[in-house]
């Protein structure tokens, strides 16, 4: 092999090891919390002004995210390489110039490419949109040259199990809570430490002072500022911004109480109650419902019920909304709801759980559980104190994460092992 193949096939192997691994993780991590996704969308819905699409987010985020991880297996596996290396070319054509223009109009700190999984900057995901333009080109010039896995004769069924695998992985974390948590709310996070930051990592500021002298202005730092000079007149002073600091994984935890008009009966704020569910040291139950008028109806009956547990018990219990006021004094005469309601911002609960309804269990600050509208326990599977319960103490996810993890990627690479087997058992002619 002459030095120009070998030049050639080596940026070939790289190119479809950069894309395939960079496709196959982004649409996995997207599959893995669709509703995340389906927000970010929602996002850039409202930039362009086209809110009337809204219902079409979460389908949107389902067939891109799945999309992404089949043409990323498509180029590990060098299935339909015609059609998989011209699939991530049209997307790469599409998204690099989408992402110039996010990094240059700045509408959202995140584009959400890794999800939540992995935030970079909008400069470094336009950066890596064009290392992958570039490769996606040279896999399309070169495809013949991508060594395909599979034969023709099983092919197509490699590739009809990733469809399947890829959806329904996608529909099982919209149904249900994703069976990985990347969010800052995740269980065992301690919401008042994740709201802090190092002073020292903070933003870094300076203050210059504006003076004038014979007709003319002059900036000066607060070293050098001439605050003795008679001859010199103070004009104004600015506070700048000269270095971007580390930000906190939490910035905007409010919660405000809303409480009954003694007269009207109306709800009115009833002030700030976030230090008071941060710093309880028994046990606070946060219903998180981010749209009443969404909400899914049918396991209310367990909300009231926990609300009533709560009570008797000593325990905190809220619904936290974003709803209007009098849209949660109607919603609840509507559905007779004698739980105390308080106010959030819609963004912030929608974080801080993929469901609507979600239930949290929070001491001192600290995410003990989180359950959606499906799983939260009834009155015959909770004890007669929280502290006999198993979810009332700080689970080790990282070591339930790694046996999920295991049991996805056995899930995957199993079935394709036997047909890759199957494979070259009957169809011995390699395909190239």
């Amino acid at each position: 092999m002459s030095f120009k193949k070998k030049i050639i096939a080596l940026s070939v192997w790289l190119s479809r090891i950069i894309v395939g691994a960079t496709f196959t993780f982004s649409g996995f991590v997207k599959a893995v919390d669709p509703l995340g996704f389906c927000y970010k969308i929602q996002d850039y819905l409202i930039e362009f002004d086209m809110t009337a699409f809204f219902p079409t987010a979460l389908p949107l985020a389902i067939l891109l995210s799945v999309a992404e991880f089949l043409l990323g297996i498509g180029i590990l596996l060098g299935l339909y390489r015609k059609w998989t290396t011209i699939g991530v070319l049209l997307f790469m054509v599409f998204f690099t110039p989408l992402t110039l223009w996010i990094a240059l109009a700045n509408p959202v700190e995140d584009c959400g490419c890794f999800g939540d999984a992995f935030i970079i900057s909008n400069w470094a995901t336009f950066y890596k949109n064009v290392v992958l333009l570039a490769a996606a080109i040279l896999l399309v010039i070169f495809r013949h040259r991508m060594v395909p896995l599979f034969s023709p004769k099983t092919a197509w069924i490699a590739a009809l199990f990733c469809v399947l695998f890829g959806f329904g992985f996608a529909l099982y974390n919209s149904y249900t809570l994703p069976v990985f948590d990347f969010r800052a709310y995740k269980i065992g996070a301690d919401i008042p430490r994740l709201m802090e930051v190092d002073p020292e990592e903070g933003d870094v500021y300076e203050t210059v002072f504006i003076y004038r002298k014979d007709g003319k202005q002059q900036t000066f730092s607060e070293e050098n500022y001439p605050w003795n000079d008679s001859t010199w007149t103070f004009v104004d002073m600015e506070t700048r911004l000269i270095k971007e600091g580390v930000k906190p994984a939490i910035e905007d935890f409010a919660v405000e109480m809303l409480t009954p008009d003694s007269l009207s009966g109306q709800l009115l704020p009833a002030g700030d109650i976030t230090q008071q569910i941060l710093s309880d040291s028994s046990y606070t139950f946060l219903m998180i419902a981010y749209d009443l008028e969404e909400m899914h109806l049918k396991y209310l009956g367990r909300f009231s019920a926990l609300a009533e547990y709560a009570s008797d018990k000593g325990y905190s219990f809220y619904c936290l909304t974003s709803s209007s006021a009098s849209a949660i004094d109607m919603w609840s005469r509507e559905h007779k709801a004698s739980f105390p309601f308080a106010h959030a911002d819609e963004r912030m609960l929608k974080t801080m759980i993929r469901s609507n309804p979600g239930l949290l269990l929070l001491k001192n600050g600290v995410i003990l559980h989180e359950w959606d509208d499906r799983d939260v326990p009834s009155l015959e599977q909770l004890p007669p104190r929280l502290e006999e319960a198993s979810f009332a103490r700080v689970e080790n996810t990282s070591a339930r994460d790694r046996r999920t993890l295991a049991v996805i990627i056995l899930l995957f690479i199993v079935p394709l092992v036997l047909i890759k087997v199957i494979d070259r058992t009957f169809y011995t002619k390699k395909y190239k």
